[in-house]
């Protein structure tokens, strides 16, 4: 034994060759400050070592290496940028120290490789890798750029053009993709790594093969002219700045710094590294998405503890009432591999649900991710039916017909008599009070809301709607089958609108204030869209959801919140749809709706709207940017606070991620109640204030007012 500690074991394998395995003490290996700290230790008595011929670096687990510890950065980037730089560096100088070993290495990689665990492979001479393996450098899903010398060795090994396009997209590739993009050396069947990898570091060490060349091409500039550095960089700031825009600093910054650094050697190549890295580190948009990650991890594993502790397994479930929204319900079940019965009273509700799981099957075939067997095998596991008789086998029904509490009530009352006693019932109400629906039934103990997003098979989210009577046994098992089907779910207590719901109409009651007082509708949609970053504006959101739907929606808020939440006089919503201007779904909305050359909605300005705003307000008043994101934002802010005080959700984390989820709240701020830490609370209940005579959704809570006085944030590090 050469070295050993709690994350790497180091031996000899062979005559002088070397085996440096990474096998941490949890599920995974990952790159943490000790583990660090390990590698250099036992790097330095490689160095010493007189007998050493070779190094094979090797994982005792599935994975070769994760990626670095994300629980250490949001801490450790509370530091001065000043300080990260040479904390960064004294990592990236052990992957230095690494590459720099006088013998031949390589590394042998079995699952993931990603992040820091890839640029551990980028320092070996070789890479090896099985068909499980997964190799990339995702960095910039965390508002980052590689840190250990990923941006320098990448672009040496593969090109410049590979090089960015794999950093500034954070896209993972297979071993096969990655072979032949020149990242990895070669491929073999897992039982054969091992031997791979042994034969390859004996033919290097004999001079078959040429690792002090493959070396010395990671250690010097860039091999490109004037000319083909100008097309290669131009061409990736064009594409990067295409995609990502600007709310999304770390692929630009990555660029740039792959481009200064091109004609430096290693040394300089990586200390500008280092310095792009701090830099991005002290950004808002990296807290932002690495906390994002952090929440995501927790909504994950809430999700899998409740499928240990489900106690009723979901074989076969059952959706009622089919259309766009049951079939996409269907599809999504079945999809991922739970057969469901779609049960409607009509035929053509029936053709239009299958013809949604169709279509979007048939999209996943044109995308090559799934063939045609597979296609057939989902169609296959999905019963339309005129009849209640498929429905009594089921384990549990997800109730989608019309939004009434009358008809969901009968519907609901009629199922619980068919189905076993240990069947779970759920309704995919948007605003109902699950209590009200529970009252339905005989033992509301095994119902509870299962919310989804429309469109089901694009959003993330499903909400999951705990009833006052609401079994854990009941929560614990629709969780797992949300989890099942691919989505991300968050439970929630009810109360009118539930989260989402409840927290988007204060938003749009903002809107609508500020439309009557004069605002352009679509300047507002330009601001926020461009400048806040919200996928769609209040007024586009509005028509794509549906007037009549915000309509109606509007009497269950008013009625849960009289005094928060009533009713606007000359409401524009209620003026759209009083003027039967329903939105995209039948062509006028705020905005007027035509089909482009694809067959896809195409929004224009209408006269016809302004008009009837006109007669109902104010026109024709400038606000700034920043008055038109407070006026929207403010009350949308203070009733997720609320939910969060209340205990209608359960953390900061699910609240802002149900935002994202289910909304598509800018990622980059990192949900609502990050983005208030972000701009201070203290800040926020100042801005707050400004607007307090707006009405009742612009003022703070005496909570909210005591954390902001003490300097509480909702995210301690």
């Amino acid at each position: 034994m050469i070295y050993q500690s709690n994350s790497i074991t180091v031996a000899y394998l062979a005559d002088g060759i070397a085996e440096f395995t990474f096998n941490a003490a949890g599920s995974v290996n990952k790159f943490d400050q000790q583990t660090l700290a390990d590698c250099r230790a036992a790097l330095n008595l490689l160095h010493a070592d007189k007998n050493l011929k070779g190094v094979i670096y090797t994982s005792g687990k599935d994975a070769f290496i994760v990626g670095a510890d994300i629980t250490e950065f949001l801490g450790t980037f509370q530091q001065p940028e000043a300080e990260l730089i040479p904390w960064i560096k004294s990592a990236s100088d052990v992957f230095d120290l690494a590459e720099d070993l006088p013998v031949p290495t390589i590394a042998a990689i079995r699952g993931f490789a990603l992040g820091g665990g890839f640029e551990w492979t980028l320092a070996a001479d070789y890479r090896v890798a099985d068909t499980t393996a997964k190799v990339g450098l995702p960095e910039v899903k965390l508002g980052l750029m590689p840190g250990f010398g990923g941006s320098v060795r990448l672009p040496r090994i593969i090109g410049a053009d590979g090089g960015m396009e794999w950093i500034t997209t954070g896209k993972e590739r297979g071993a096969d993709a990655a072979l032949k993009e020149g990242a990895i050396d070669a491929v073999v069947a897992p039982e054969k790594l091992k031997d791979a990898a042994l034969s390859m570091i004996k033919d290097a060490i004999a001079g078959k093969l040429n690792w002090q060349k493959k070396r010395a091409a990671k250690l010097q500039p860039l091999k490109l002219n004037k000319i083909e550095a100008m097309m290669s960089f131009n061409t990736a700031k064009g594409m990067v700045f295409a995609n990502a825009g600007k709310h999304y600093p770390a692929p630009m910054v990555a660029v740039e710094t792959i481009e200064a650094a091109a004609r430096l050697d290693r040394a300089g190549a990586v200390a500008l590294e280092n310095a792009s890295f701090a830099k991005l580190a002290k950004t808002t948009a990296a807290a932002a998405q690495i906390g994002l990650f952090l929440n995501d991890q927790l909504i994950k594993g809430k999700a899998k503890k409740a499928a240990k502790v489900a106690t009723k397994d979901i074989k076969k479930a059952a959706v009622l009432g089919a259309g766009i929204m049951g079939g996409g319900i269907a599809y999504q079940s079945a999809l991922k591999g739970v057969p469901v019965v779609m049960k409607d009273i009509a035929d053509k509700a029936l053709e239009l649900g299958m013809g949604e799981a169709t279509k979007l099957l048939n999209k996943q075939v044109e995308r090559k991710k799934l063939d045609a067997v597979g296609m057939a095998k989902v169609i296959a596991s999905i019963q339309p039916t005129l009849s209640m008789e498929p429905v009594k086998s089921v384990d549990i029904v997800v109730e989608a017909v019309v939004e009434n509490p009358k008809i969901k009530g009968a519907v609901l009352k009629e199922v619980e008599e068919l189905v076993a006693a240990d069947a779970i019932i759920t309704s995919n109400t948007s605003t109902i009070s699950i209590d009200s629906l529970a009252a339905n039934l005989k033992d509301p103990s095994r119902f509870c809301g299962m919310h989804f997003f429309n469109p089901v098979h694009q959003m993330p989210l499903v909400e999951v709607i705990r009833g006052k009577d609401t079994s854990e046994e009941t929560v614990a098992a629709v969780v797992a089958y949300a989890a099942r089907m691919g989505k991300s779910p968050i439970v929630v207590n009810d109360c009118p609108g539930f989260y989402v719901n409840r927290v988007l109409f204060p938003y749009f009651a903002g809107f609508s204030k500020l439309v009557l007082d004069g605002a352009d509708f679509a300047k507002v949609d330009k601001v926020m869209e461009k400048t806040f970053g919200w996928p769609m504006g209040p007024a586009y959101l509005l028509d794509v959801v549906g007037l009549d739907t915000a309509f109606h929606c509007t009497d269950v808020m008013a009625a849960g919140f009289p005094t928060r939440m009533g009713k606007v006089e000359n409401d524009p919503v209620a003026l759209m749809y009083q003027a039967q201007r329903y939105g995209q779904k039948n062509g006028v909305g705020f905005y007027a709706y035509s089909k482009d050359a694809k067959g896809k909605p195409k929004k224009d300005s209408d006269a016809v709207s302004y008009d009837l705003l006109a007669k109902a307000g104010a026109s024709g008043v400038e606000f700034s940017a920043d008055d038109i994101i407070a006026r929207c934002m403010v009350p949308m802010i203070n009733e997720v606070i609320r939910c969060l005080e209340e205990g209608i959700v359960a953390s900061a984390a699910e609240a802002d991620m149900g935002l994202i989820y289910g909304l598509g709240f800018p990622p980059f701020r990192g949900g609502p109640l990050r983005y208030a830490d972000t701009i201070g609370l203290a800040n926020f209940v100042a801005l707050a204030d400004k607007y307090a005579h707006l009405g009742e959704i612009y003022q703070v809570t005496d909570k909210t007012r005591a954390m902001a006085a003490s300097g509480a944030v909702f995210y301690p590090v």
